[in-house]
Protein backbone atom coordinates (compact mmCIF):
# COMPACT_ATOMS: atom_id res chain seq x y z
CA UNK A 1 0.00 0.00 0.00
CA UNK A 2 1.20 3.40 -0.74
CA UNK A 3 1.00 6.59 1.74
CA UNK A 4 -1.08 9.88 1.36
CA UNK A 5 2.28 11.39 0.66
CA UNK A 6 1.88 8.96 -2.85
CA UNK A 7 4.59 6.31 -4.10
CA UNK A 8 7.45 8.39 -3.73
CA UNK A 9 8.45 7.45 -0.65
CA UNK A 10 7.49 3.42 -1.08
CA UNK A 11 9.29 3.25 -4.21
CA UNK A 12 12.57 4.65 -2.41
CA UNK A 13 12.07 2.12 0.39
CA UNK A 14 11.57 -0.99 -1.73
CA UNK A 15 14.23 -3.55 -2.08
CA UNK A 16 16.49 -3.61 -5.23
CA UNK A 17 19.34 -6.54 -5.35
CA UNK A 18 20.55 -9.00 -2.40
CA UNK A 19 24.07 -7.30 -2.45
CA UNK A 20 25.57 -10.26 -0.35
CA UNK A 21 24.55 -12.88 -2.76
CA UNK A 22 25.62 -11.34 -6.59
CA UNK A 23 27.58 -13.82 -8.55
CA UNK A 24 31.28 -12.45 -9.28
CA UNK A 25 32.22 -10.49 -12.74
CA UNK A 26 35.74 -10.15 -13.78
CA UNK A 27 35.95 -7.90 -16.70
CA UNK A 28 39.36 -8.79 -17.39
CA UNK A 29 38.24 -12.43 -17.76
CA UNK A 30 35.77 -12.14 -20.56
CA UNK A 31 35.54 -13.41 -23.93
CA UNK A 32 36.40 -11.08 -26.78
CA UNK A 33 33.18 -10.45 -28.48
CA UNK A 34 29.51 -10.56 -26.64
CA UNK A 35 28.13 -14.09 -27.92
CA UNK A 36 29.55 -16.03 -25.15
CA UNK A 37 29.45 -13.75 -22.40
CA UNK A 38 25.91 -13.31 -22.54
CA UNK A 39 25.22 -16.89 -23.23
CA UNK A 40 27.28 -17.90 -20.15
CA UNK A 41 25.21 -15.44 -18.29
CA UNK A 42 22.06 -16.79 -19.55
CA UNK A 43 22.89 -20.39 -18.90
CA UNK A 44 23.55 -18.99 -15.11
CA UNK A 45 20.04 -17.58 -14.83
CA UNK A 46 18.30 -20.29 -15.89
CA UNK A 47 20.59 -22.76 -13.39
CA UNK A 48 19.66 -20.46 -10.79
CA UNK A 49 15.77 -21.34 -11.31
CA UNK A 50 14.70 -17.47 -12.71
CA UNK A 51 11.22 -17.65 -14.02
CA UNK A 52 11.90 -16.74 -17.93
CA UNK A 53 15.71 -16.40 -18.25
CA UNK A 54 15.36 -15.90 -21.96
CA UNK A 55 12.48 -13.32 -21.72
CA UNK A 56 14.05 -9.86 -23.41
CA UNK A 57 12.49 -6.08 -23.74
CA UNK A 58 12.04 -5.37 -27.11
CA UNK A 59 12.02 -1.59 -27.96
CA UNK A 60 11.57 -0.44 -31.35
CA UNK A 61 10.32 3.42 -33.22
CA UNK A 62 8.47 4.17 -35.72
CA UNK A 63 9.54 6.72 -38.38
CA UNK A 64 8.50 9.55 -36.52
CA UNK A 65 10.55 8.54 -33.47
CA UNK A 66 7.72 6.79 -31.27
CA UNK A 67 9.10 4.62 -29.30
CA UNK A 68 7.06 1.49 -27.74
CA UNK A 69 8.45 -1.91 -26.04
CA UNK A 70 7.22 -5.25 -24.98
CA UNK A 71 8.42 -8.01 -23.44
CA UNK A 72 8.87 -11.27 -25.82
CA UNK A 73 11.15 -14.60 -25.74
CA UNK A 74 14.95 -15.02 -27.52
CA UNK A 75 14.51 -17.66 -29.87
CA UNK A 76 18.43 -18.26 -31.29
CA UNK A 77 21.50 -16.44 -30.74
CA UNK A 78 24.66 -16.81 -32.86
CA UNK A 79 27.03 -14.87 -34.88
CA UNK A 80 26.17 -12.04 -32.45
CA UNK A 81 22.52 -12.41 -33.58
CA UNK A 82 19.73 -11.84 -31.26
CA UNK A 83 16.54 -13.56 -32.87
CA UNK A 84 12.65 -12.74 -31.92
CA UNK A 85 9.83 -14.34 -33.64
CA UNK A 86 6.43 -12.18 -34.13
CA UNK A 87 3.99 -11.61 -36.64
CA UNK A 88 4.46 -9.68 -39.84
CA UNK A 89 1.11 -8.10 -39.02
CA UNK A 90 2.01 -6.62 -35.58
CA UNK A 91 2.81 -3.17 -34.36
CA UNK A 92 6.38 -4.03 -33.65
CA UNK A 93 6.87 -5.70 -37.48
CA UNK A 94 5.38 -2.68 -38.81
CA UNK A 95 7.78 -0.32 -37.05
CA UNK A 96 10.80 -2.07 -37.95
CA UNK A 97 9.88 -1.80 -41.52
CA UNK A 98 10.00 1.61 -41.21
CA UNK A 99 12.74 2.08 -38.78
CA UNK A 100 14.56 -1.27 -38.94
CA UNK A 101 16.86 -0.85 -35.47
CA UNK A 102 15.95 -2.29 -32.44
CA UNK A 103 17.06 -2.90 -28.78
CA UNK A 104 16.99 -5.28 -26.23
CA UNK A 105 17.07 -5.64 -22.73
CA UNK A 106 17.68 -8.72 -20.61
CA UNK A 107 17.51 -8.33 -17.02
CA UNK A 108 18.57 -11.00 -14.06
CA UNK A 109 17.07 -9.37 -10.57
CA UNK A 110 18.29 -11.56 -8.32
CA UNK A 111 21.55 -11.92 -9.91
CA UNK A 112 21.81 -7.87 -10.29
CA UNK A 113 22.21 -8.47 -13.81
CA UNK A 114 21.02 -6.78 -17.06
CA UNK A 115 22.34 -6.30 -20.54
CA UNK A 116 21.66 -4.43 -23.26
CA UNK A 117 22.04 -4.99 -26.96
CA UNK A 118 21.22 -2.43 -29.91
CA UNK A 119 21.62 -2.88 -33.66
CA UNK A 120 19.73 -3.59 -36.88
CA UNK A 121 17.03 -5.79 -37.47
CA UNK A 122 16.57 -8.25 -40.76
CA UNK A 123 13.52 -10.52 -41.20
CA UNK A 124 15.82 -13.83 -41.52
CA UNK A 125 13.84 -15.09 -44.32
CA UNK A 126 10.73 -18.20 -45.14
CA UNK A 127 13.06 -20.85 -43.93
CA UNK A 128 13.79 -19.54 -40.97
CA UNK A 129 10.12 -18.30 -40.06
CA UNK A 130 8.60 -21.56 -40.95
CA UNK A 131 10.82 -23.50 -39.06
CA UNK A 132 10.21 -21.21 -36.01
CA UNK A 133 6.18 -21.40 -36.48
CA UNK A 134 6.03 -25.05 -36.69
CA UNK A 135 8.36 -25.44 -33.60
CA UNK A 136 5.93 -23.82 -31.39
CA UNK A 137 3.12 -25.67 -29.50
CA UNK A 138 -0.19 -25.87 -30.79
CA UNK A 139 -1.34 -23.37 -28.54
CA UNK A 140 1.26 -20.68 -29.42
CA UNK A 141 0.18 -21.76 -33.48
CA UNK A 142 -3.39 -21.36 -32.56
CA UNK A 143 -3.35 -17.61 -30.88
CA UNK A 144 -0.73 -17.23 -34.01
CA UNK A 145 -3.18 -18.16 -36.79
CA UNK A 146 -6.01 -16.03 -35.03
CA UNK A 147 -4.00 -13.08 -35.86
CA UNK A 148 -5.26 -9.41 -35.50
CA UNK A 149 -2.74 -8.60 -32.78
CA UNK A 150 -3.10 -5.23 -31.33
CA UNK A 151 -6.33 -4.74 -32.90
CA UNK A 152 -9.76 -3.61 -30.71
CA UNK A 153 -11.20 -6.89 -29.16
CA UNK A 154 -15.35 -7.04 -28.46
CA UNK A 155 -15.07 -8.90 -25.70
CA UNK A 156 -13.20 -12.35 -24.64
CA UNK A 157 -15.89 -14.54 -25.94
CA UNK A 158 -14.84 -13.25 -29.57
CA UNK A 159 -11.47 -14.15 -28.72
CA UNK A 160 -12.14 -17.72 -27.66
CA UNK A 161 -14.22 -18.50 -30.26
CA UNK A 162 -11.60 -18.08 -32.58
CA UNK A 163 -9.11 -19.62 -30.94
CA UNK A 164 -10.96 -22.49 -30.32
CA UNK A 165 -11.31 -22.77 -33.76
CA UNK A 166 -7.70 -22.01 -34.67
CA UNK A 167 -6.61 -24.70 -32.28
CA UNK A 168 -9.08 -27.39 -33.80
CA UNK A 169 -7.57 -26.41 -36.99
CA UNK A 170 -3.66 -26.96 -35.69
CA UNK A 171 -4.58 -30.01 -34.29
CA UNK A 172 -5.95 -31.38 -37.02
CA UNK A 173 -3.47 -30.08 -39.50
CA UNK A 174 -0.01 -30.01 -37.79
CA UNK A 175 1.94 -28.34 -40.84
CA UNK A 176 -0.85 -25.81 -41.20
CA UNK A 177 1.52 -22.99 -42.66
CA UNK A 178 1.58 -19.23 -41.04
CA UNK A 179 3.25 -16.91 -44.11
CA UNK A 180 2.83 -14.08 -41.95
CA UNK A 181 4.66 -15.46 -39.38
CA UNK A 182 8.23 -13.99 -39.43
CA UNK A 183 11.93 -14.33 -37.36
CA UNK A 184 14.20 -11.19 -37.03
CA UNK A 185 16.95 -11.47 -36.16
CA UNK A 186 18.96 -8.23 -34.31
CA UNK A 187 22.67 -8.09 -35.36
CA UNK A 188 23.76 -6.63 -32.41
CA UNK A 189 26.51 -3.51 -32.53
CA UNK A 190 26.73 -2.74 -28.98
CA UNK A 191 26.39 -4.89 -26.06
CA UNK A 192 26.53 -3.65 -22.40
CA UNK A 193 27.10 -6.13 -19.93
CA UNK A 194 26.05 -4.36 -16.06
CA UNK A 195 26.62 -6.06 -12.88
CA UNK A 196 25.69 -5.02 -9.45
CA UNK A 197 28.19 -4.99 -6.90
CA UNK A 198 28.25 -5.54 -2.81
CA UNK A 199 29.68 -2.05 -2.39
CA UNK A 200 26.17 -1.00 -3.88
CA UNK A 201 27.82 0.59 -7.46
CA UNK A 202 28.13 -1.05 -10.80
CA UNK A 203 30.41 -3.17 -13.49
CA UNK A 204 29.73 -2.16 -16.81
CA UNK A 205 31.61 -3.50 -19.35
CA UNK A 206 30.60 -2.56 -22.99
CA UNK A 207 31.24 -4.52 -26.58
CA UNK A 208 31.28 -1.76 -29.55
CA UNK A 209 31.19 -3.51 -33.20
CA UNK A 210 33.43 -1.90 -35.54
CA UNK A 211 33.74 -3.53 -38.80
CA UNK A 212 34.16 -7.49 -37.87
CA UNK A 213 35.52 -6.84 -34.82
CA UNK A 214 34.92 -5.83 -31.18
CA UNK A 215 36.21 -3.32 -28.48
CA UNK A 216 35.92 -3.71 -25.00
CA UNK A 217 35.91 -0.95 -22.92
CA UNK A 218 34.45 -0.35 -18.80
CA UNK A 219 31.84 2.54 -18.33
CA UNK A 220 31.16 4.88 -15.35
CA UNK A 221 28.48 3.47 -13.36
Amino acid sequence: MTSDAGPRQWLRQLPTFDRDHLPPFDPEATPAGPTELYLDWLHTAADAGLAAPHAVNLATADANGQVTARTVILKDLYEHTWCIATSALSPKAAQLVENPRAALTSFWAPLGRQVRITGSVTDLGDAAADEDFHARPDGSRAAALVGQQSQVLPDRQTYAEAFAAALEQVQQHPRTPLPTWRVYGLQAESVEFWQATADSGQTRLHYRRTGTDWHKELLWP
